[in-house]
């Protein structure tokens, strides 16, 4: 029977599958913890006061990228090349989500609407994060290999995801509601199409390394499609909503870091 549960365990116990999906996910932190620290650097005056929050977040991401460098380490693993299928952050790129990096790599100070893109931007895909993270750590909280990390990399994705919506909330309420929603929709229905085109690109290197017989992978393709499916009928706007966080996550990027864990 196919399950998450299957499925992760099969990429874990073995050394190429668990070596790719490691060196995916390193590279993807290690992208984010580039464009959070240019953009916090690049914030204009008027906004200034959000970037010790952006150079947390990437700070974050950088450890991110440096957990998952450890996992393979301890396994006596090198990071592999990243298939570009698989880059989910060049993907949305190319799509004009998020801030260009040919923007950030200017030494120009950024506008505040490019601000608020990226806010809803990170705003999208920390819940695409946070709820991959959410179902790791409930399959895998307790294993001996992963289940530190996985539980560090979740707490930090929901303070993300909390993050974005109180600085959202925030800005909405000085008169940007209108701009912030747009950006919103833009950035939730280009990043379910991009998820789907790197899940099935992710599942059909894995299905190469592990040998899976044709109705599997047609199965699991099945499945990603339907999910598609599922959030272009509505799902999306999980992704779009703003929520004022729970107490215990007010002002998630202001407080103190927690350290990356001895793997």
């Amino acid at each position: 029977m196919l399950s998450a549960h299957s499925l992760f365990r099969e990429m874990v116990d073995d050394d190429r599958a668990y070596q790719l999906f490691c060196s995916i996910a390193a590279s993807g932190e290690a992208q984010g913890g580039w464009e959070n620290g240019r953009i916090a650097a690049l914030v204009p005056d008027s906004m200034r006061a959000l970037a010790p929050k952006i150079t947390r977040h990437g700070a974050d991401e950088d450890k991110h990228g440096r957990i998952f460098h450890a996992l393979l380490k301890k396994r006596g693993l090198e990071p592999v090349e990243v298939p570009p299928e698989t880059d989910y952050t060049a993907l949305l790129e190319r799509q004009g989500i998020g801030l260009a990096h040919d923007k950030l790599r200017r030494d120009e100070p950024l506008t505040e609407q490019d601000v608020l893109v990226y806010l809803a931007h990170s705003r999208v895909t920390e819940q695409r994060a946070s709820d991959q993270m959410d179902m790791l750590k409930k399959h895998f909280a307790d294993d001996p290999d992963v289940g530190k990390a996985v539980k560090v990399i979740s707490n930090d994705e929901d303070n993300h995801l909390a993050y974005c919506h109180e600085e959202l909330l925030r800005l909405a309420a000085e008169g940007r509601g209108r701009f912030i929603l747009d950006a919103l929709v833009e950035c939730a229905r280009a990043e379910m199409r991009t998820y789907r085109t790197v899940s099935l690109a992710v599942m059909d290197h894995m299905g190469r390394i592990l040998g899976w017989p044709a109705p599997k992978a047609a199965a699991l393709a099945a499945g990603i499609n339907a999910m598609y499916a599922f959030e272009r009928l509505g799902g999306w706007r999980r992704m779009t909503r703003l929520t004022r966080p729970v107490p215990e996550r007010r002002d998630a990027l202001g407080g103190q870091e927690i350290a990356a864990p001895a793997l």
